[in-house]
């Protein structure tokens, strides 16, 4: 065991490589970084969404005074009701009226229903690469669900407070993020590979390398010079 010799990392040595590849690892970076941009800008088709805000009652009847009792029990239906409306019951009937081609399933995968800030207020979205289109589809789920819900749950009241609009700026790709992690992986793999010369690298190159490797003392160095000039 006491001739059993450790690798260490020598963290000044990988930092002389780092400084000595800068260039490489600035190139490596950008280059990294324009193909994320270029992928994301003419490779990836932008997605669209169009959503619509409908408020759940737990009573058909809205003159009465509402109570916090009600609006609680309201919160709670958000999401039963949100169930509903991507069942097929609705969403099939979406499909029939607008004529879509398009499965249950798929449309499904493109419609999310979820509660706003825990409140009784439900928010539908549909996702497509055409925004007229996500328009249309969302319309049609808030014109269809409120009567399948009622029918199904023979209760309560669901209302339409905020119609879908055209988006008009795509929620995917986000260009800027994939071209800073597309700069970042770069990097890192640039890193790693000079990282890796490092401990791979056996040779004797400076005088230092033989004190440490050898354990001898250096007593002199004799340059080598080619054309009048050091190597």
């Amino acid at each position: 065991m006491e001739n059993e010799e450790y690798e260490t990392i020598d963290l000044l040595e990988v930092l002389n490589a780092v400084r000595q590849h800068l260039a490489v690892l600035i190139l490596c970076t950008l280059a990294a970084a324009i193909v994320g941009f270029a992928v994301s800008k003419f490779l990836m088709t932008p997605q669209y969404e169009s959503s619509a805000l409908m408020i759940v009652n737990t009573r058909q009847d809205t003159t009465a005074n509402v109570t916090s009792d009600q609006i609680n029990s309201a919160t709670k239906l958000v999401s039963t009701y949100s169930i509903i409306i991507k069942s097929d019951t609705v969403l099939q009937q979406v499909i029939n009226d607008l004529g879509l081609s398009l499965t249950y399933s798929e449309l499904k995968d493109r419609v999310t229903v979820s509660a706003v800030d825990d409140t009784q207020v439900m928010k539908i979205t549909v996702r497509s690469n055409n925004p007229e289109w996500a328009r249309q589809v969302c319309d049609k789920i808030t014109e269809v669900s409120p009567n399948v819900i009622l029918e199904a749950v023979e209760a309560g009241s669901v209302k339409v407070i905020s119609n879908a609009s055209i988006a008009t700026d795509p929620v995917s790709p986000n260009t800027m993020k994939n071209t800073a992690l597309a700069g970042m992986v770069g990097l890192v793999l640039c890193l790693a590979v000079i990282f890796l010369q490092v401990m791979l690298d056996n040779k004797i190159n400076t005088e230092e390398d033989v004190a440490k490797y050898l354990e001898l003392t250096v007593v002199g160095v004799i340059p080598e010079y080619e054309g009048g000039k050091k190597k």
